[in-house]
């Protein structure tokens, strides 16, 4: 029904795109595979001929094929996808269904959300937050916002944490785009310390995407708490290398 999932060595949530275009399925794949190749995904889009609508048999292959045992999240574009998707979990056994989710997302903002989440190892509750992140990006909303943290009080104010900012130059041609977003969010995620970019959640691969940095922009990283220096150091060194790409 469609191309292979990647086989990963350690078991990630997969994920299944339920449109009524298989072209549309088959490209957000594509897409989302430059992000997390290393996660299952499955198009499942138009009906069984092809033709523009949705197929439940193609949806039910999907979610089969998609789930490693980590659990399935499954988007779609309009409401009948979801119709179709909701008919499919009806037909599953107790335990597999008790492991797929259809998320409440916009397909595409959504899909390269929750691929990039289930790549660096997110639960299948963290791989569907991260799609429905997508919906406050695609209303227009501020999505990733941190709170700024208290500042140092002086001496003699106990339990306050020292933050460290440093701000490096974006120096890639294409600015900070879907594929070096993607890396750098994976990195964030590892760091064991919340970072901010210009603000924004560095863990967040909308909320970075949504700044639109592009070639020579100022990138203010800033982090608090035991390791921000590092994590700190680590970012800014990988904004500066390029990420392969300069």
């Amino acid at each position: 029904m469609s191309d292979p999932a990647p086989v990963a060595t350690v078991a990630l949530v997969g994920l299944v795109f339920v449109s009524h275009s298989s072209l549309i399925a088959k490209g957000l794949v594509d897409l989302a595979r430059q992000m997390a190749p290393s996660v299952r995904m499955l198009p499942a889009g138009g009906t069984d001929d092809d033709r523009i609508g949705t197929s439940f048999a193609k949806v039910a292959a999907g979610i089969e094929a998609a789930d490693a045992g980590k659990g399935v999240v499954v988007l779609c574009d309009l409401g009948s996808a979801i119709l179709t998707a909701e008919s499919a979990l009806d037909f599953l056994d107790d335990e597999t269904r008790s492991r797929v989710v259809i998320a409440d997302a916009p397909l595409v903002e959504g899909a390269v959300a929750a691929a990039v989440a289930a790549q660096i190892g997110g639960d299948l509750p963290a791989v569907e937050s991260a799609a429905r992140s997508a919906r406050a990006s695609h209303s227009g909303a501020p999505a990733g916002e941190v709170p700024v943290p208290a500042a140092d009080a002086g001496p003699g104010h106990a339990g306050v944490d020292t933050t460290v900012t440093r701000t490096v130059t974006l120096i890639n041609a294409d600015g900070l785009h879907a594929r070096p977003a993607a890396e750098f969010v994976t990195l964030a995620a590892t760091l064991g310390v919340p970072v901010t970019v210009n603000g924004r959640d560095a863990a967040s691969l909308l909320a970075i995407m949504g700044l639109g940095l592009t070639r020579g922009a100022r990138v203010e990283l800033s982090a608090t708490g035991d390791g921000a220096a590092a994590a700190v150091d680590a970012l800014a060194t990988l904004i500066e290398s390029g990420f392969g790409e300069a």
